[in-house]
């Protein structure tokens, strides 16, 4: 849940200048970037200014916009470029609710991360934007919307599908679930300009 409209985001602490700092050296208006993001122009100002949390897919999709990585975004320091990144305790950085814990190596154009999900995480969200998705249910149930199909997902089961489609997931149990997310990362800096707006909705 976003904290209240005066609240600031506490739990994501330098995350609004850095947003603000992305989008200023990618060249965008707050108008263009909000759009991209399939956000409101107040809602993006809002989180630049820390007055609202950022959730977990509107943070993969600013990621997106401004050719960087979730862990980049927050201001983590990504660990050495290594084909192998070795088994952990998870012990994930959270965003509106969203655990996550990066699975894969820094610059690469595929992102992995381990990603708990709150039960009802979500709500009516819906994301569109280019490239692809895979997830990998590793507990609980997971609720996919892919266009007006619904997917129920147990443990075992697996999503794959084009981001351009409509999607929003949500976990079913109470206690959420838990997941391997994988997501391509197709903007760089310099491909971003070439993008018309309009792209990202919801």
């Amino acid at each position: 849940m976003n904290p209240p409209e005066g609240g600031a985001a506490d739990e994501l602490p330098g995350v609004a200048p850095r947003l603000r700092e992305l989008r200023r050296s990618r060249g965008l208006t707050l108008e263009t970037a909000a759009q991209r993001a399939g956000l409101s122009p107040a809602h993006l100002s809002r989180l630049e200014t820390g007055r609202r949390q950022p959730s977990l897919p509107m943070l993969l999709g600013l990621a997106r916009i401004y050719g960087t990585t979730v862990s980049e975004l927050l201001g983590e320091i990504p660990p050495e470029r290594d084909a192998v990144v070795r088994g952990r305790r998870f012990e994930g950085a959270e965003a509106d609710g969203w655990m996550y814990q990066q699975a894969g190596g820094p610059g690469r154009a595929m992102q992995a991360l381990r990603v708990r999900v709150p039960y009802g995480a979500q709500g009516d969200l819906v994301r569109v934007h280019p490239g692809e998705e895979w997830l990998y249910v590793l507990a609980g149930h997971l609720r996919v919307t892919l266009g007006e199909t619904v997917h129920d997902l147990a443990p075992g089961d697996s999503a794959h599908f084009d981001s351009l489609t409509p999607h929003r997931i949500a976990a079913l149990d109470r206690d959420g679930a838990e997941l391997l997310f994988v997501h391509t990362l197709l903007q760089s800096p310099a491909a971003e300009l070439c993008l018309g707006s309009g792209i990202h909705r919801r």
